[in-house]
């Protein structure tokens, strides 16, 4: 466990690096210019997506749901693999069951009841308060806010936020948040976690190899048609997320920002992030 001992402004600069899809993709998926974005263009499968670089321990890889294409069953898939994406001699045309088949693979389907693993004979954790300035996984702390989804602002906004802090929209609807990353474990393996809308779903595999390089992957399937990368800080919160906390916590919701003595670009952070 003392490789997740990483500095806060070590970590910082390694996720940034790392908040891309990696230029090996599914048939059907295109990237933006950035790659930060990932939408699957045709069909419902070939949509198979992947960090750009391997995930450093305790280094969360989070995609915000964008767009949704109706008349399809099934959601995201997301998970962790052993495999470099550029050994691959053709990217698999589904991560489930496809890629996993392969071998040191690990992949989980979300879903809109999707609940916390609890692993047989193990009593489930206690969730922590959905406000809590850090998620805490093992010895991992991430900021909790870059982790919850946002809906944009509009009449309705503040009840749909409210309903996205209390995990009560589905995991799979836009907007909604997924990131998977894994801690390792003192026998040498690690765990995998999902974490929803800034709470973690619990151990979802254990046993994975931690000595070994492992990228995150993102299938961009069925009725998820388009998402797109979240860069995530850690250490202590920005100037900014602390001012708009306070601004939130004032406000009857984000609408009411607008009519703010406040500068342009801390109004658009406020209601845009």
């Amino acid at each position: 466990q003392g490789q997740l001992k990483i500095a806060p402004a070590a970590m910082a600069a390694r996720c940034r690096l790392a908040a891309r899809f990696h230029h090996i993709h599914g048939t059907n998926i295109r990237l933006d210019a950035s790659h930060t974005q990932a939408t699957r263009v045709e069909s419902f499968a070939n949509g198979l997506c992947f960090s750009q670089e391997p995930l450093a321990p305790g280094q969360i890889f989070l995609v915000e749901i964008e767009e949704k294409e109706l008349g399809w069953c099934g959601h995201l898939r997301v998970g962790l693999t052993a495999h470099d994406p550029q050994s691959l001699e053709v990217v698999p045309e589904y991560s489930l069951p496809d890629l996993v088949n392969m071998g040191d693979t690990w992949v989980f389907a979300i879903t809109r009841n999707h609940n916390r693993v609890v692993v047989e004979g193990e009593e489930a954790q206690a969730r922590g308060r959905p406000w809590e300035p850090f998620l805490l996984i093992e010895r991992v702390r991430i900021p909790r806010d870059t982790l919850v989804g946002r809906s944009r602002p509009s009449r309705y906004s503040h009840i749909l936020d409210d309903l996205y802090k209390m995990n009560v929209l589905p995991p799979t609807a836009r907007r909604s948040r997924i990131g998977v990353l894994y801690a390792p474990q003192p026998d040498g393996t690690a765990d995998m976690h999902i974490v929803i809308n800034g709470e973690d779903m619990g151990p979802s595999a254990r046993g994975l190899p931690a000595a070994r390089p492992l990228y995150a992957v993102v299938d961009v399937f069925a009725s998820t048609k388009s998402v797109r990368v979240i860069p995530v800080d850690y250490g202590f919160p920005s100037l900014q997320t602390l001012c708009r906390l306070v601004i939130q916590k004032h406000i009857v919701h984000r609408l009411a920002i607008d009519g703010l003595d406040l500068p342009p670009l801390l109004k658009s952070f406020c209601q845009h992030e």
